[in-house]
């Protein structure tokens, strides 16, 4: 279980922080310019947070616990850049198809930041139990 818990810290922690800055620098350039009509005026903090949350969950579930049954830093990243493609998919055509001027370039932007993102939190968590496992500082 401490195991899960690491690779759950890890990935929420470093998907969070590199998200972070790509929404910054992004803002202004991509969804401002893109979709800046459509942007509430300010930041709502429950909804921002409760995703991160279940989004760590998803890394680990669907990537990360995989890989380590598979005892594969790629397979961790595969899984993880397929879940991003996935759920950002999800999100960003289906404000395609409900919006009425939802741009395909956010799309375009949006799908491969979420496969490259998430890819990045699987892996590197996958790296972390990894070392933390081999070192024997846990047990599963």
């Amino acid at each position: 279980m401490k195991t899960y818990a690491i690779a759950y810290l890890a990935s929420g922690l470093i998907f969070f922080v590199i998200d972070a800055v790509w929404l910054h620098l992004a803002s202004e350039r991509l969804y401002r310019q893109h979709i800046g009509h459509l942007l509430a005026d300010s930041f709502n903090l429950v909804p921002a947070i409760l995703f991160y949350l279940i989004y760590a969950f998803g890394i680990v579930v669907f990537a990360v616990a995989p890989a380590l049954k598979a005892g594969s830093w790629s397979t961790a990243s595969l899984l993880g850049a397929c879940l991003g493609l996935v759920a950002y998919a999800t999100y960003d055509l289906t404000n395609q198809a409900t919006l009425r001027s939802w741009p395909v370039v956010v799309t375009l932007v949006d799908c491969a930041w979420g496969a490259f993102l998430t890819s990045i939190a699987a892996t590197f968590a996958y790296y972390v139990v990894s070392r933390v496992v081999s070192s024997g500082s846990i047990a599963s």
